[in-house]
């Protein structure tokens, strides 16, 4: 399948009517580059915006320059294949490069006013921009965090791991940003440490019964499980409430039987019908999350279909299935070593496909009013970073561990970002119509791991 893509060009040109200062200014705050790329791009005889994009997208880029006063040019560029269209560059402006939008703001929302807006500035879709997510922390910073809660859990007998999870969250939350401002984890250590004081004297209650009662264990055991989804939900429930952005804390909310049936039911009904269920199960899980999750009053949306977790995975089971076949002829007809490498080889393919695409997948069908997740991992990329992590901890004796989070998260957040429709303000708003009745729901806190990626 063939399209006609378009380019982009700007050759420094201010359009008439508009003053130079202004447009400058506008198109700095549109960009968010320094003085001496603004001073580059306006002296470049010819500078690439945007190339490779559809008609749609390129005369939205269009209508955002020319409404700053840019006199920018489209053009048509020679028609190709859908899948081989070429991404925007994420260089510095210059007449051969690109310059990305990718992390822009309409001058609407940056406050740059001044210059005369010809109508179509008005309109809705010029008020869209997307917002990137960063992490600015650094391996060497975090390791003076990491070790000391390991020296100081060790010489507590394992008291202080409360605070080095708190502390932990709040390097991490704190140096990511997006859209200007950071994350903030509000969580008390002496509630975290109460809640697994008592969930190790449930563990011992439950072990000394077991020993001297197995009935009586086996009762316990039974009756756990449905203890279980209250758990899950109080225990996602405590981590959002104590996740905070701009000040406005997260919430999740979900019923007993919607958590009951992802954490068991739709399980157990994926494997009576032989893993047939298992992108169905991995959509309610999903759908789990994210409609339950919060920003202030403001519940999250996951709008993905059934179809589009049944072509994943059907993909990846293709994948697989190739890779089974090859695998299986070489080692028959040429050596089992062949074949055992192409089976190394096929883990890694899926290992990336999956840990890459189901993230990509759950965030960009999660919307947040009318502000759109996008998310672009590479698994290629998240392969080569999982391999190399894991070498480069084993070779140090695990004291690289500090740089391989950070590692991670820095890519993650650098193919993360938020299409803000409008501005984020109105969520602040927002928050002054919350319940203030908190102090029940920071009293729980259960360590238990339930995640969409």
């Amino acid at each position: 399948m063939t399209t006609e893509l378009y380019q982009i060009t700007f050759n420094g040109g201010i359009l008439d009517g508009f003053e130079p200062a202004d447009v400058r200014r506008d198109i700095q705050a549109l960009f968010r580059i320094s003085d001496e790329r603004l001073e580059r791009l306006f002296d470049s005889s010819t500078s690439i915006i945007k190339s490779g994009v559809s008609l749609q997208e390129a005369l939205r880029y269009q209508e955002r320059l020319i409404s700053s006063g840019a006199d920018v040019t489209m053009s048509a560029l020679a028609a190709q294949s859908q899948a081989m269209a070429p991404q925007a560059a994420e260089s510095e402006p210059s007449t051969s490069g690109n310059l990305s939008l990718e992390q822009s703001a309409t001058p609407e929302a940056t406050g740059a006013t001044n210059s005369p807006k010809t109508p179509a500035a008005s309109s809705e879709r010029g008020l869209l921009r997307q917002a990137p997510l960063t992490f600015n922390g650094r391996g060497g910073e975090y390791f003076g965090i990491w070790i000391v809660n390991i020296l100081l859990t060790i010489v507590t007998l394992g008291i202080y791991s409360a605070w080095a999870t708190v502390r932990n969250k709040q390097y991490f939350y704190g140096n990511t940003e997006l859209d200007g401002s950071s994350f903030q984890y509000l969580a008390s250590p002496i509630t975290i440490l109460k809640g697994r004081l008592i969930a190790l004297a449930v563990l011992v209650i439950f072990t000394m019964i077991s020993e001297f009662y197995a009935k009586a264990g086996l009762a316990l055991a039974i009756g756990f499980i449905f203890i279980v989804p209250w758990i899950v939900i109080r225990s996602l429930r405590f981590n959002a409430i104590n996740s905070a952005y701009r000040n406005v804390r997260f919430n999740f909310q979900a019923s007993y039987g919607h958590a009951l049936m992802v954490v068991f039911v739709w399980p157990l009904l994926n494997l009576l019908t032989l893993l047939i269920l298992v992108p169905f199960s991995a959509l309610k899980s999903h759908q789990f999350i994210a409609n339950g999750s919060r920003y202030g009053t403001t519940p999250f949306q996951l709008n993905n279909t059934v179809g589009e977790y049944y072509r994943f995975f059907g993909k990846g089971l293709l994948i697989g299935l190739g890779f089974g076949v090859i695998a299986g002829v070489l080692g028959y007809f040429v050596h089992q070593v062949a074949g055992m490498a192409v089976t190394f080889a096929a883990y890694l393919v899926l290992f990336g496909y999956f840990s890459a695409g189901i993230t990509n997948l759950f965030m960009n069908g999660t919307t947040l009013d009318n502000h759109q997740f996008e998310s672009n991992l590479e698994g290629t990329r998240m392969v080569w970073i999982y391999v190399s992590n894991s070498v480069l901890v084993a070779l140090t004796l695990g004291l690289y561990t500090p740089w391989a989070k950070v590692r991670m998260v820095q890519y993650r957040a650098s193919r993360t970002a938020l299409t803000v429709d409008g501005d984020l303000d109105h969520f602040v708003a927002a928050e002054a119509e919350r319940t203030s009745a908190l102090g029940q729901e920071l009293g729980d806190a259960f360590d238990v791991e339930f995640a969409a990626i």
